[in-house]
């Protein structure tokens, strides 16, 4: 084995979660940024506004590549008029050919008041058949928690976000209850 490859660590970041629900839409992100086994920040903001604060963006991986994913993002949703799909299949496809953005490892979930899509860099544009979306390590904890209480109880967008970022800051050790939430 390398020597150097016992040095490296992963980062671990980020639990971002978006419902869309009675007309709302909330998204939230933890504020957790892990290396290897140490907690490196415990208040990193992976939840925006973007567009003139029409849409919400958050973003889960590598932080300076989730960034320039982000910016060209809000290029591209410029460029299109404000057209988060057209601009999100656009960014996708820069994203699949580009070979410097091929190698960006973050993905993003962006919602406005029509659309809750997450993008991901093998060119996938994804709009879930529920109006849930979760990405990062928690991701898939908080997906599973904000199924269940969208499908058993009458809570608001805002209610199944907090509840299900909750439920996913007890079990992943990624993500802490520290949250950001934005709504619109």
């Amino acid at each position: 084995m390398d020597v150097r490859q016992s040095f490296v660590q992963d980062w671990h970041a980020t639990t971002v979660l978006a419902v869309k629900r009675y007309g709302k839409i909330v998204m939230a992100s933890d504020g957790q940024v892990t290396y290897g086994p140490t907690v490196m920040k415990a208040s990193a903001r992976k939840v925006r506004r973007i567009g003139d604060g029409k849409v919400l963006a958050g973003f889960a991986g590598a932080v300076a590549d989730a960034m320039t994913l982000l910016e060209r993002f809000e290029n591209k949703y410029r460029e299109w008029n404000g057209n988060l799909l057209k601009a999100a299949v656009e960014l996708a496809k820069d994203w699949r050919l580009d070979r410097a953005l091929r190698r960006l490892e973050a993905m993003l979930i962006v919602a406005d008041s029509e659309h809750l899509l997450v993008l991901s860099g093998t060119g996938e544009v994804i709009q879930p058949d529920e109006d849930i979306a979760a990405i990062g390590s928690g991701g898939p904890y908080a997906l599973a928690a904000a199924r269940a209480l969208m499908r058993n109880t009458d809570y608001d967008a805002r209610k199944i976000v907090e509840e299900a970022m909750k439920i996913a800051s007890e079990i992943c050790i990624y993500t802490n209850d520290n949250f950001v939430i934005e709504e619109l």
